[in-house]
């Protein structure tokens, strides 16, 4: 989903769009401390939904939020290096680096991969 603004009355709708999408059981929703997400209107909305539940990632803590190390890729590929004249398209450029991410997503892997095992170099073999 893509807004004009990062405010509440935004952020409300796209909770609703993922409480349409998922009509059965709970939500959790991991966010980080922005305004919107903790405003009082968002509480109303959320006490009135309450299948949705929000887990808040403490403050200065944003190693923790995948979404960070997302957007640091979503940037690169969608709006690096460009300017847009409307809205429009800065929502195509973003639905189009969505698909493209989407189509060689892989899981997110934490940290550092293993390095690679040596390979044995010698290999000695004692006869008796």
């Amino acid at each position: 989903m893509t807004a004009s603004s990062r405010n509440s009355v935004f952020y409300q709708r796209f909770l609703q769009q993922v409480e349409d999408a998922n009509p059965t059981g709970e939500i959790w929703i991991v966010t980080d401390n922005l305004s919107s997400h903790n405003s009082l209107s968002t509480r109303t909305w959320l006490d009135e939904h309450p299948r949705i539940h929000h887990a808040f990632i403490p403050v200065g803590a944003c190693w923790l939020n995948l979404q960070e190390g997302w957007w640091r890729i979503f940037r690169k590929a969608a709006l690096a290096g460009r300017s847009f004249a409307n809205p429009d398209d800065t929502a195509q450029a973003t639905t189009l680096a969505t698909d493209q991410l989407n189509s060689r997503a892989r899981p997110w892997a934490w940290g550092r991969t293993a390095p690679p095992t040596r390979s044995l170099r010698r290999r000695y073999v004692y006869l008796l």
